[in-house]
């Protein structure tokens, strides 16, 4: 029976590890407690690529390895693995799993992705590749909903890959624009890889989300802007869509104004309204229409005011009504310091063994001038006295300044030419049909980004915690799938099903984790390693490009759930040898991490996609469409490396 290829390649990275464990433990003088840690790490890897489950196979190895460790003391190794998982127990980062999961299975569950998709293929239309372009874009969106790559894979899988090879798309460009788009929930925020890191690094989640949201959107951009251009130099890849794939159908009521799909809207509703060509349709309709085309107006007005306002305002300075010393009770025309009260006062130290004259001091003289004094004469004002400070503290009562002004900085000024200039163009081109594909959106992409923007906005701007947005967002969730009328009882129990699914897989491997690690520092092999890199003398760039050569090539036989939770503890250790920066670091690994969804042989997107696509569509040609996309996972990893600002730019603005 002729062996797949899949399993040769399984088979000789396992050879691999076993033979590297074994020219290790050979290779060394002593055989010590650090070498049997390599050895369980090793055998580790191998079990999981065997297929055992990879919680319980490191809890196993662990307790195994600690009882060696510990001279086969049974109590002991108990008493260690309780305090690992109860320590995993304890972290209530955690919590947010289960509910930013759930989040992502009611919205799924509830089918809101599908009018999302239709309304942006629709409004992208024209762009080359509108259908890729479209499919990016709901992923990028659904995956900040959700960050389940299974569940965005699978479920663009159904909606958009027919899609596309409905339309002529080339099987290798749909697959890897959708396979791409899913795995972009791994980085963009909510993502649960970025608690599990944050939870191992020590690093603060909401820090690792503030620093992922430019990154994840870099990387989606350079996916769409590689399927443009390959849009344009191969149109048989992504032709474009013919005249009958973008018609949008007018409502009875608004083709009775009479109103053609590419008529001017705003101009022909407020004919309508004037009441020249509304004979048969209510005044009502044309009233919603118009209160529809002046929404994105009103956002604009709403959104440049108070933003001017704050940009532009100077925030008012406390001021304090500061005294001179000895001014307060003094007669007019008195200043400088009081003499004390003659009776009560200060008395004279004893003449012997009292207070000495200061150094330098002439007998019979007053105190000694500073360096640089001049000399006060006898009856000029202020002269020994403090210095009145400016204005007299502002004014008698200590009152505030009044806030002032200053000139808008030049960013708010692009920022308000291009969203005015957005603005003026939509009002320009709204035509009826552009209307219709606008109402579409409403409906379906601006409820779920104010669900977005309501859970990231309150986790980056301080206002909740990860596990209070995560309850907020599984509660919005809720909300929306009952105003779109998906709420049933099968789809609530498969989201709940699914959420305790998947949260019971990663708690589990949370724990196992734990006692994995704790056995593995009890071993001391996190110090042979340590001694191995630094014995090397690497500069902080050859580290870099070291680990995450190292984590690249993890991502070909592991998931990102086991590199993080069994690597990352080897790893952490080490940044503070090389000055590197860990939350730096964790953007660099969760961009790096993609990778082991999208490389071949073991690619789980890849084999999601080929569950729910026709039997013609093959895993070689999924494979073939998913390397561009892999090579542009690389190429983002390198920007954000040259510029580090891409990432640690907004967390050092919000919380520095």
């Amino acid at each position: 029976m002729k062996m797949r290829k899949e399993l040769w390649f399984g088979l000789s990275i396992m050879v691999l590890v076993v033979a590297g464990g074994a020219w290790g433990l050979l290779s060394a003088p002593t055989i010590t407690n650090g070498h049997l840690g390599l050895l369980m790490l090793s055998l580790v890897v191998v079990a999981i690529m065997l297929g055992f489950p990879t919680a319980f196979t490191l809890m196993g190895m662990g307790m195994i390895f600690t009882w060696l460790a510990y001279d086969r003391n049974i109590t002991r190794t108990l008493d260690l693995m309780v305090q690992a998982a109860y320590k995993s127990m304890a972290n209530d980062v955690l919590i947010a799993i289960p509910l930013f999961v759930f989040m992502g299975y009611l919205v799924e569950r509830a089918n809101l992705i599908e009018k999302l998709f239709k309304s942006l293929h629709l409004a992208m239309a024209r762009v080359p590749g509108s259908l890729a372009v479209a499919t990016l874009v709901t992923c990028a969106i659904f995956a900040t909903a959700t960050g389940i790559v299974g569940a965005v894979v699978t479920l663009m899988g159904l909606l958009a890959l027919p899609a596309m090879l409905r339309a002529g798309y080339s099987i290798p460009m749909s697959a890897g624009a959708i396979t791409a788009g899913g795995c972009l929930g791994i980085l963009i925020p909510p993502s649960v890889l970025l608690i599990l890191y944050g939870a191992t690094a020590g690093v603060s989640v909401v820090q690792l989300y503030a620093g992922a949201f430019f990154p994840g959107i870099m990387l989606a951009g350079l996916y769409v802007v590689y399927v443009i251009i390959m849009a344009k130099i191969r149109p048989a890849w992504a032709p474009p869509l013919s005249a009958a794939e973008r018609r949008v159908e007018l409502p009875p009521l608004t083709a009775a104004l009479p109103a053609q799909v590419g008529n001017h809207a705003p101009l022909r509703l407020l004919a309508a309204l004037k009441g020249r060509r509304n004979a048969d349709v209510p005044m009502a309709h044309v009233l919603r229409q118009l209160g529809l085309v002046v929404i994105p107006g009103l956002l604009f007005m709403a959104l440049a005011l108070p933003s001017w306002r704050a940009v532009t305002t100077v925030p008012a300075q406390e001021a304090y009504d500061i005294q001179p010393i000895g001014l307060g009770g003094a007669s007019p025309g008195s200043t400088g310091l009081l003499e004390p009260p003659a009776q009560g006062g200060l008395q004279e130290p004893p003449a012997e063994g009292g207070l000495q004259e200061p150094p330098g001091a002439q007998e019979g003289s007053a105190l000694a001038e500073p360096p640089g004094a001049e000399k006060a004469e006898p009856g000029e004002p202020g002269s020994a006295a403090v210095a009145e400070p400016a204005a007299a503290g502002n004014n008698a009562g200590g009152a505030p300044d009044q806030a002032g002004t200053q000139p808008a900085p030049t960013w708010w000024w692009v920022a308000f030419a291009i969203l005015g200039a957005a603005t003026a163009l939509f009002y320009l081109f709204l035509s009826f049909a552009r209307l219709e594909i606008f109402k579409m959106l409403l409906g379906s992409f601006f409820p779920l980004m104010m669900l977005i923007l309501a859970v990231l906005g309150s986790i980056v701007f301080g206002l909740a915690t990860p596990t209070e947005a995560a309850a907020m967002g599984a509660f919005g969730g809720f909300l929306l799938a009952v105003a779109y009328k998906r709420l049933t009882m099968d789809v609530l129990s498969e989201s709940v099903y699914l959420t305790a699914k998947t949260s019971a897989m990663v708690c589990w491997l949370f724990v196992g984790s734990a006692i994995f690690s704790a056995a593995f520092a009890l071993l001391g092999g996190q110090e042979v390693i340590e001694k191995w890199v630094l014995s090397m003398n690497l500069t902080k760039v050859e580290f870099m490009i070291l680990s995450q050569v190292v984590i690249f090539l993890l991502g070909w036989p592991l998931e990102w759930t086991e590199i993080i939770v069994i690597f990352m503890p080897i790893f952490i250790p080490l940044l503070g040898h090389f000055g590197v920066d860990p939350l730096f670091f964790g953007l660099l690994v969760a961009l790096n991490l993609q990778t082991a969804f999208l490389s071949p042989p073991v690619a789980m997107s890849a084999f999601y996609l080929k569950g729910v696509a026709p039997p013609y569509v093959t895993l070689n040609q999924i494979f073939l469409g998913m390397m561009p996309f892999m090579g542009i996972q690389v190429l983002a990893i390198v920007l954000l490396y040259l510029w580090p600002a891409i990432g640690l730019w907004l967390p050092q603005l919000l919380y520095k």
